[in-house]
């Protein structure tokens, strides 16, 4: 199957990967140098091209509102720069409800490395890995799910009624968990980061009260803008990974045939052209989507990329025109936005948001904030979602959900303690 196999993102040249010459630095540390410098209270941004280690705080954006977010986060980063020193990075986090405040922060202490080595991608398992059990089970307490397996599977049904009755086209309904246990946040993000090195790893230190750091390893690339050329890697139509070889293989082909997922793909794949198209001189979409990969899901993708029309746009700019994408929203976006916020019954927060990093050139990396949980001290809330369109089944809407947390609890070592309430059986 590895003619179908999608290793994203591949569209800029691997001399685009360089970091500024402005930095200084003359051998970057590698991703895995700076993956084990990571401790908590820190932020770290990891992708296949670079990996931004941050420590401290030299200035915090402060709350404005969306449509003036890019103007001040170049303006912040312009204020701080100084001569003969490394540019400044901006680091962190955007939330689904663009009217909720951001985590945009400039770092005391800012390292840049490379990405995650060829080789690396490389040993990406072609097969889904059944997850590992330690020796040491972590006993999580007090678990509390919304909505429940029975809540999720009803709001599903409801959407497919509404999109029988209205405009609305597609809608991405959510779930959280939330768990009592103790993380350990350092080692979470080394197993996330070692069991998919073609995503996008992150922990963000969101700088609350009660300490708590948003970590994840998402697979969709939201933008990257390096130079003139942007790329978009939306990621919509998705099945879970099974053990057995010979059925991954019939899944992925099923996946890569399904008019229903191919239907779904194709309003984020439309919506994510019209939104770039403004700001770029050329832009190529492809007519048709591919599979990518994780250790426990299939994905259609479809890379976009283009040259911009004005140097002066911003990576920031760009990903603001994109989200939310019908990828962790729906289509109509204001449509699906007041179906989300009339059924889910929580707030998402920076789940289906963005996170990453740009600087004062401009240049900068986001990715969408999936596969991904908030960890305080003595508790953890995960995350996970499913595009809802005509054709959808409640029942596989809410395996596949649960398919995306064994992401974050098989990193956390709680899989295998929470797999049967999952989807209600017990």
């Amino acid at each position: 199957m590895n003619d179908i196999l999608h290793d994203s993102p591949a569209a800029l040249p691997a001399t685009a990967n360089a970091l500024p010459a402005e930095t200084g630095l003359k051998a970057l540390p590698s991703a895995t140098e700076l993956l084990a410098r990571y401790h908590t209270g820190a932020s770290l941004f990891s992708s296949p091209r670079q990996t931004v280690l941050g420590e401290g705080i030299a200035a915090v954006l402060p709350p404005c509102p969306a449509s003036e977010l890019a103007a001040n986060a170049t303006m912040l980063l312009n204020a701080q720069r100084q001569p003969g020193q490394p540019a400044p990075v901006l680091l962190g986090a955007i939330p689904f409800q663009l009217d909720a405040p951001a985590r945009l922060f400039i770092p005391a202490h800012c390292e840049l490395g490379s990405g995650v080595s060829a080789a690396a991608v490389a040993r990406t398992v072609a097969y889904a890995v059944p997850a590992e059990q330690p020796s040491n089970l972590r006993k999580p307490g007090r678990v509390q799910m919304q909505p429940c397996p029975q809540g999720y599977q009803d709001n599903v049904s409801s959407a497919l009624l509404r999109m029988r009755d209205t405009a609305l086209d597609k809608v991405v309904l959510s779930r959280s968990l939330t768990v009592e246990a103790g993380i350990d946040v350092p080692a979470l993000l080394q197993r996330l980061a070692s069991r998919n090195p073609r995503g996008y790893t992150f922990a963000i230190s969101l700088g609350e009260e009660q300490p708590r750091t948003l970590v994840g390893a998402s697979p969709e690339l939201l933008l990257t803008r390096q130079g003139t050329r942007v790329v978009s890697n939306p990621l919509a139509g998705s099945i879970p990974r099974s053990a057995d070889p010979a059925e991954d293989r019939r899944r992925a082909e099923g996946l890569l045939q399904s008019a229903k997922d191919k239907y779904e793909h194709a309003l984020v794949v439309d919506a994510v052209g019209a939104a770039l198209r403004p700001f770029c001189s050329t832009l190529h979409v492809p007519a048709q989507p591919v599979l990518l990969a994780t250790p426990t899901m299939w994905h259609l993708s479809t890379e976009v990329y283009g040259e911009l029309a004005d140097p002066a746009t911003t990576a920031l700019e760009l990903a603001l025109a994109l989200h939310p994408t019908p990828a962790v929203c729906g289509h109509p976006t204001a449509d699906a936005r007041e179906f989300i916020q009339q059924v889910e019954g929580f707030d998402r927060r920076f789940f289906t948001g963005l996170t990453g990093w740009c600087n004062a050139d401009g240049d900068g990396e986001w990715a969408v904030t999936i596969r991904c949980a908030e960890v305080g001290e003595q508790s953890a809330t995960l995350y996970a979602g499913a595009g809802i369109v005509a054709g959808s089944e409640p029942v596989l809407e809410l395996r596949e959900t649960s398919a995306k947390l064994r992401t974050m609890l098989g990193a956390m070592q709680l899989e295998a303690q929470l797999e049967a309430i999952l989807e209600g059986q017990s």
